[in-house]
């Protein structure tokens, strides 16, 4: 049965072309510079089939030729195909507490625009927070067309419950979002051409991002969990992320684990995020610029974590104290973690990460005391590199999956159409 069709069904000739282009792409992103006729091998097609699929994909801009390849043979050498992607570009965004973020990359993942803004989204409700991710994503989109560069698609991330099949945020307590249409609002923006986007969790973003590029990449079964003013967390399971029935998978924030514990912004009391989340770092650490107490003058969370570690450098205990605190609930709380899943790593991004040598040990501690012993024999915290960007990049890493499994989605100038008998791979 050759690719793209079911048993006793022909495939339509169309899926199977689609099928193939993606079979040939994926090979050259990840084995290229390869000639054709190494392609044809690995993927079982035709070499006219493949000479065929390979022009398509030159004039779409997915690969290109990187000059001839010798093999160590006699004979005249191949010329080399390599991954193009150039002028296709992907982007990811991400809306949380205190800032809006994008990373856009081209189709080899080489980050083209890295921005972040302090916004306070918490404060100034879905309109104007979508508004601002709007006026950001044109700006961002009128760049790239400027470089030569289409985009793909668009992927929001969101701390939040999310409807991927609608682009809904379904809630998002930390924002105060209930029903927030993200992918309508975006879509009827002014952004040019006609760009798709979706919209996702932003921890289960991330976690994807560390899985394909992080501290911990490759590894089948891991954890990560966000250091934000909430708390979310992203699991990978067998190298696949784990997503629940609906999707809500790894709301890990929301479980209580204090009953006696402070009251949560999505209405229950002692959630972990009460525990570890920036707000109750800042709230310990800083109570003059608790969020919501006081002149709200700092917004990004790297300001804010600027002036913890200079007021720990000044000799402040509170700061050493709080992080101890901190510390504690977070091997509290992954105890859980390790026992549900039994990850190898747990990958801690955003500002546990920045803080991570003086969280890791109070949390080891922790962990050790409360978890499986074998289980936490064979597991270890990290520190995320990706900053507080891993879900933006994780997002236009997904956007470029999606690109290189249908190469038809590609929307750029094509030349007339290719006349081609295509073919199918050999058994």
């Amino acid at each position: 049965m050759g690719r793209g069709g079911s048993a006793g069904v022909p495939a339509d000739q169309a899926t199977v072309r689609r099928s193939n282009l993606a079979l040939v792409l994926r090979h050259v992103s990840a084995r290229g510079p390869c000639t054709r006729s190494a392609v044809a091998a690995a993927t079982g097609l035709n070499k006219a089939t493949v000479t065929s699929l390979v022009s398509e994909l030159q004039a779409r801009g997915l690969v290109k030729e990187m000059g001839p390849q010798h093999a160590g043979s006699v004979g005249r050498p191949g010329v080399a195909l390599g991954l193009d992607g150039s002028q296709v570009g992907a982007l990811g965004m991400e809306v949380n507490v205190d800032y809006i973020a994008a990373i856009a990359t081209d189709l080899a993942g080489r980050v083209i625009i890295d921005r972040r803004i302090g916004f306070d989204a918490m404060g100034s409700g879905p309109e104007r927070s979508l508004s601002e991710l709007a006026r950001m994503a044109e700006r961002i989109v009128a760049d790239l067309d400027r470089l030569g560069v289409t985009p793909a698609g668009i992927i929001v991330a969101v701390p939040g419950l999310i409807d991927t099949t609608t682009g809904i945020v379904v809630v998002a307590p930390n924002l105060g979002w209930r029903g927030v249409a993200v992918a309508e609002w975006l879509s009827q923006a002014n952004i040019a051409g006609d760009i798709p986007v979706t919209v996702d969790n932003d921890a289960n973003l991330a976690a994807l991002a560390e899985y394909t590029s992080g501290v911990a990449a490759g590894t089948s079964d891991l954890v990560y969990l966000t250091g934000e003013v909430g708390v979310g967390g992203g699991v990978i399971s067998g190298g696949r992320l784990l997503s629940g029935a609906d999707g809500f998978a790894g709301e890990v924030g929301h479980v209580m684990i204090d009953p006696s514990g402070e009251p949560c912004r999505c209405g229950r009391v002692g959630c972990w995020e009460t525990k570890v989340g920036l707000a109750a770092l800042v709230r310990m650490a800083t109570p003059d610029r608790a969020y919501g107490a006081g002149p709200q003058l700092v917004r990004d969370p790297e300001e804010r974590l600027a002036e913890i570690e200079q007021r720990r450098a000044q000799g402040d205990p509170r700061v050493d104290a709080a992080v101890a605190e901190v510390g504690r609930w977070l091997g509290i709380g992954a105890a859980m973690l390790v026992n549900l899943f039994n990850p190898r790593v747990i990958v801690l991004g955003g500002y546990f990460a920045r803080l991570a040598d003086l969280l890791i040990p109070a949390a080891h501690q922790a962990l050790a005391r409360l978890g499986m012993s074998n289980a936490v024999e064979r597991c270890r915290f990290v520190a995320s590199d990706l900053g507080f960007g891993a879900a933006s990049r994780g997002a236009a890493g997904v956007v470029v999956e999606r690109a290189l499994s249908d190469p038809t989605s590609i929307s750029i100038r094509m030349p007339p159409t290719i006349g081609v008998i295509e073919g199918t791979p050999m058994a």
